[in-house]
């Protein structure tokens, strides 16, 4: 079933549950700077996300990797603060390695505060971009007046626009739990394979809940989602998921707070690998019959192998490519991992490909998956909108004592994702 039929039916879709929670405003701006870097003029977009007062309920979790951008290193020392009342979001440039990124986030952030009447340390930094240049700071600065008068309370939609850069759409979620709602926005196309969160996310809600409570939640739901998908195994230097809470509105049960924050982050994430550069198959990949860390393992390994991707990408069913990426994660992990090798089995698309310690292939399987996975695709280079929410469908059963399952979303490697990294910066 397509999901979407074009553009507009899509931003439609999307301005219909992108009201903001009660606290909140948000504004926009752009710009046009020319880096220090290179030659030529570049657009830049700025956007805010602003509550009403500070709040003592906020939340975070960022990249790992260890040349994180100077907003990360910010927003590190944030956590500790008692205190946060909004977000400065900028793409184009990520803000990392440069000698003076600190300073310069700092400054933008001061002269910011100045305008709203907030203390610098109670601002959060967000960039997004090419790694290696420097913020044109004086360029941002001469918009952020701009931006400040533009506050308005209607929609997240133009920030979830606005924070893109290789996107090719925008991603916005919404669930509605007791009196109030939980909204989210993403930006995430490439360098994507988190370790805590995912590129920048953020999650705004009115909902009565404590710091220390939502920090739990929100640590717990991005395990379970954003840690879960990958688009190319590359971890970015900037990977953000913020949550903020104006508190507006009467609590509700913490399971019930969860359900509705994990379906936010959840959907989000799926949405984040549908849009990734290049995509033209999502895969979906759910591994059970053993303990978690092993399944999340063997899960990462199919989705992250560029010999199934291509195969998939192709629609060549080429699955001994699954079965080969499973060994290569089983053979590095320690003996007695919980694999029951003569009960494994492995289906694409609900047809069974190794069962009993043995392939069971034949030329009718090969005609059936290799439609399947035709069946799954849509244009990489069509933007705008998600055609389709279909995915490819691996399932793997370990046979071993493991409760429930692990589901890993991934892509495929296409031609355009080359074409769109190899000229990322022209």
């Amino acid at each position: 079933m397509a999901a979407y039929y074009s553009t507009e039916q899509y931003l439609g879709s999307l301005a219909r549950r992108a009201a903001l929670p009660a606290g909140f405003c948000a504004a926009t701006a752009s710009l046009a700077f020319s880096p220090a870097e290179k030659p030529g003029s570049f657009p830049m977009n700025l956007s805010l996300i602003l509550l009403d007062e500070p709040t003592a309920s906020f939340a975070a979790r960022f990249t790992r990797n260890r040349f994180a951008g100077a907003p990360i290193l910010i927003g590190r020392e944030r956590l500790q603060e008692p205190r946060l009342r909004g977000v400065l979001v900028n793409n184009k440039v990520a803000n990392v390695g440069a000698a003076c990124g600190v300073a310069d986030a700092r400054a933008l952030l001061a002269e910011l505060g100045g305008l709203l009447g907030s203390p610098e340390r109670e601002l959060l930094a967000a960039s997004t971009g090419v790694v290696g240049w420097r913020l044109p700071v004086a360029d941002m600065r001469a918009a952020l007046p701009g931006l400040a008068a533009g506050l308005q309370r209607r929609s997240l939609l133009p920030v979830a626009r606005a924070i893109m850069t290789t996107d090719s759409w925008p991603k916005l979620r919404r669930a509605r739990v007791g009196q109030g709602s939980i909204i989210g926005v993403a930006k995430g196309a490439g360098m994507i394979e988190p370790s805590l969160a995912t590129m920048l996310v953020f999650l705004l809600t009115d909902l009565d809940i404590p710091r220390a409570a939502l920090r739990e939640e929100l640590a717990r739901c991005a395990e379970s989602s954003f840690n879960r998908i990958s688009v190319d195994s590359d971890q970015s230097t900037s990977d953000m998921v913020v949550a903020l809470s104006s508190r507006r509105k009467p609590p509700v049960p913490r399971p019930e707070f969860r359900l509705a924050l994990l379906a936010v982050c959840s959907g989000l994430a799926e949405d984040i690998v549908r849009n990734g550069e290049g995509v033209g198959h999502v895969l979906r990949v759910r591994v059970g019959g053993a303990a978690e860390p092993l399944a999340l393992g063997l899960g990462k390994a199919v989705v992250n192998s560029p010999l199934v991707k291509t195969a998939v990408c192709g629609n060549d069913p080429n699955v001994g490519r699954i079965l080969s990426a499973m060994g290569d994660y089983l053979g590095s992990v320690p003996a007695g991992q919980g694999v029951d090798f003569a009960r494994l089995r492995v289906s694409l698309g609900g047809t069974v490909l190794y069962e009993g310690g043995a392939f069971r292939l034949d030329s009718k399987k090969e005609r059936l998956l290799a439609r399947y996975l035709a069946s799954c695709a849509y244009d990489p280079a069509r933007k705008g909108f998600p055609a389709h929410d279909r995915c490819v469908e691996i399932d793997v059963d370990c046979g071993g004592r493991g409760a429930g399952f692990v589901e890993v979303l991934g892509a495929d490697l296409s031609c355009e994702y080359v074409r769109e990294n190899a000229d990322y910066r022209s």
